[in-house]
């Protein structure tokens, strides 16, 4: 199996679950602006701290494996994970807070 895909089977999860969590919460998903911000910082921490981790030679992948395409050292396939993040974990936590403040609401 490549890097690619399997960054794009994570970030098919990701993305599904993180749509369809608020829609079976019944609650409002993140905000557009929110999940930006966060992606593009993210996807900037991720380019300098992959490349300074191969450069430092911590780790390496396989090249037969990868599409070719760099940002800095960072092969493209690493920034699916921080992406899927940006997809699923904001969805997760607007679900939880939902929970909690019925649950808080209903205890009045």
């Amino acid at each position: 199996m490549s890097y690619s895909t399997l960054a794009l089977c994570f970030l098919a999860v990701a993305a599904t679950a993180g749509a369809a969590l608020p829609l079976l919460a019944r609650t409002r998903g993140p905000s557009m602006a929110a999940l930006v911000i966060s992606a593009a910082g993210l996807v900037l921490l991720t380019a300098v701290f992959d490349s300074a981790m191969i450069a430092a030679e911590l780790f390496h992948y396989a090249p037969t494996r990868l599409l070719g395409l760099h940002v800095g050292l960072a092969p493209i396939e690493d920034f699916a994970y921080p992406l899927a993040a940006v997809l699923l974990l904001p969805s997760i936590w607007v679900v939880l807070l939902g929970r909690r403040s019925r649950r808080s609401g209903r205890e009045r």
